[in-house]
Order: C-alpha cells, then sequence, then structure tokens
C-alpha cells in the first residue's frame, strides 16, 4: 500500500509538467510563417480577383472581339456568307459603300430618326422635371410614360402597321375631326418615314424619361427647399438646380441618340421592309449579307458604322467633357 502511494505520487510530477508543456506551448504565441507561405499567400491574393474575371473575359471575347475581329477580316474579301473559298479584294468594299449612291443614301433616313431623338430627349426631360415635384397621380404618370419601352419592338412594330394603313387607327380617329382618312401614311418616303420615326419617340421617349428622373431625384432635397425660400420659380430650380445636375446624364442621351438613330432597324423592317424610301443601314447591310449573299459588303458597311458611331461618340466628348458637377 504504501509502494503504490509513493509510485503514484513520483508520476504526478511529470504528469503536471507535461500539462504546463503543453500551456506553455498554447500560449507560446502563432507559428512563425516560412517564407515561402508568405510568397504563396501574396500570390493568392493577386490571383484571385483575375479568378472571379475568368468566365465573363471568355464570353466577352469570344462573342464580342472574336466576331468583330472577323467581321473586319471578312470586309476586305469577296465572301458570300456560304461558300470557303474567300477571295481578298483590298479596299474594293469600302469604295463602293462611298461612291455608289443607293448604297450611300440610307444614311440621309437617319436624319428623320435624329430629328425624333431630339424630340424624345426634350418631351422626356420636361416630364421628368414636372414628375420630379410634388404633383397627383405622378406614379401613374410615371408608369403611363416607362410602358412603352417594356414592350417588344416586333409588337410595336405590328400595332403600328394596323394604326397608320389605309382606313386604319390614325383614318378612323382623323375623321372624327372631319379630316379627310383619305391618305397612304406609308405609301411615300417623306410621310413614311416621319410616321415611323414618330413609333420610336413614342417606344423610347421613357428610356430617356427614367434616365433623367434617377438624375433629377438624386439631387439633395435641401437644395430645392433653399430655392423655395430664396424665392426660386421652378424655371430658375431648372436652370441653376437641375440641369447642371443631369448634364452627364444629357450627355450619355445623345450618345445613345446619335448611336440609335443609325442603327435603327427592327420598327421599319416590321412595319415597312425597307421599301417606300426607309430603308435604314442595317436594313440595307442585312439584305446585303441574307438576301444578296454579299457578306464581304456586308461586313464592310457594318465596319463603316461602327467607326462612324465611335468617331460621333470621340467628338461629342471632346466638345462636352465630364465634369464633376458640384452643387454644394
Amino acid at each position: 500500500m504504501t509502494e503504490t502511494t509513493e509510485t503514484v505520487t513520483a508520476k504526478a510530477p511529470h504528469a503536471a509538467d507535461s500539462r504546463g508543456g503543453r500551456a506553455a506551448r498554447r500560449t507560446a504565441g502563432p507559428r512563425t510563417h516560412r517564407p515561402g507561405d508568405t510568397t504563396r499567400r501574396r500570390l493568392l491574393q493577386r490571383l484571385t480577383p483575375w479568378l472571379f474575371l475568368v468566365v465573363p473575359l471568355v464570353f466577352l471575347v469570344t462573342f464580342t472581339y472574336v466576331p468583330v475581329a472577323n467581321m473586319v477580316f471578312y470586309s476586305f474579301t469577296d465572301w458570300d456568307g456560304v461558300s470557303p473559298d474567300r477571295n481578298f479584294t483590298g479596299v474594293d468594299n469600302y469604295t463602293q459603300i462611298f461612291t455608289r449612291p443607293e448604297l450611300f443614301r440610307v444614311f440621309f433616313v437617319s436624319g428623320y430618326y435624329l430629328a425624333a431623338s431630339v424630340v424624345q430627349i426634350v418631351v422626356a426631360l420636361y416630364f421628368a422635371t414636372v414628375l420630379s415635384f410634388s404633383l397627383r397621380f405622378r406614379n401613374l404618370f410615371k408608369g403611363i410614360l416607362f410602358f412603352p419601352y417594356l414592350i417588344n419592338g416586333v409588337a410595336i412594330g405590328f400595332v403600328f402597321l394596323y394604326f397608320f394603313q389605309d382606313g386604319g387607327t390614325l383614318d378612323s380617329v382623323l375623321s372624327w375631326f372631319g379630316a379627310d382618312p383619305d391618305h397612304a401614311w406609308l405609301g411615300d418616303p417623306t410621310s413614311a418615314n416621319t410616321s415611323l420615326a414618330g413609333v420610336s419617340v413614342w417606344r423610347f421617349t421613357g428610356l430617356n424619361f427614367v434616365l433623367f428622373l434617377g438624375a433629377i431625384q438624386s439631387v439633395p432635397g435641401e437644395l430645392y427647399e433653399a430655392a423655395q425660400l430664396d424665392g426660386a420659380t421652378r424655371w430658375q430650380q431648372f436652370r441653376h438646380i437641375i440641369a447642371p445636375s443631369i448634364k452627364p446624364v444629357l450627355s450619355l442621351s445623345i450618345i445613345l441618340a446619335i448611336s440609335g438613330s443609325l442603327s435603327v432597324f427592327e420598327i421599319p423592317y416590321i412595319m415597312t421592309g425597307g421599301a417606300t424610301g426607309t430603308s435604314t443601314f442595317v436594313i440595307q447591310t442585312v439584305k446585303l449579307a441574307f438576301q444578296f449573299n454579299k457578306t464581304g459588303l456586308a461586313s464592310a458597311a457594318a465596319v463603316v458604322l461602327l467607326l462612324i458611331i465611335l468617331l460621333i461618340t470621340w467628338i461629342q466628348r471632346r466638345l462636352v467633357p465630364d465634369e464633376k458637377v458640384d452643387l454644394a
């Protein structure tokens, strides 16, 4: 019995030393890292953002830059879109675009849509300014203005095709006021392009309206309150508060208006198919590629359109550079 007690007593200090050693190791602080671990961690931190960008970059290159590069290559050939033969023709396709009147004339049709873009910007800016103030049923009016932009362009084309046809909705409404309804709205180039441009105003005003309204509502309300205390009228508030605040958005709307007027497609294609002088540059390019099998010439036309839009955007940004708006 005495030996057993002495044995346990002798082993106890060793157990205490073991527990104390483990406790000391736990409180000794973090283990020192080797230089290789630090380098590996820094490399992983640098690569992590690119790992998230791999998939978007693959899609961007595959579906944007590669097709554009192919389009530029095709523009220097006489490829028909089907044959494996692609004969290099130099700048012959570009020469045809600028020397054949029937190919370059379609740019003048864009003038109708450019004028319509000015109208829709003015209308959208007016309603965005009015509805930014306290007004009864303003949420209802916001929905009404934005709703046309949500409708599919093909559906809009078919609806207005019936609206403008002989004896259609427009002629019926005009007959109520005693006007002569005997008019072919889509029968001659001037009235047809004017009608189609009016449809684009009806459809895209909502987009500009939402852009302007968001910019106006981002202005601090204290500025309006201070202006009202100073006796500023609505026009003065628009001139000195709203107009400077929406300058970047207005610049964006102008770029979208110019590029959109040059690349109009679905509404005139559905309503007239490019007949009666309503063919736009995009409609003509599609017909060259898929109806006349001149993919090389169509590619050259697409490259010219891209360069014109880039040039106009660059000029606009040079004339109206982005400035920091400070309304404080």
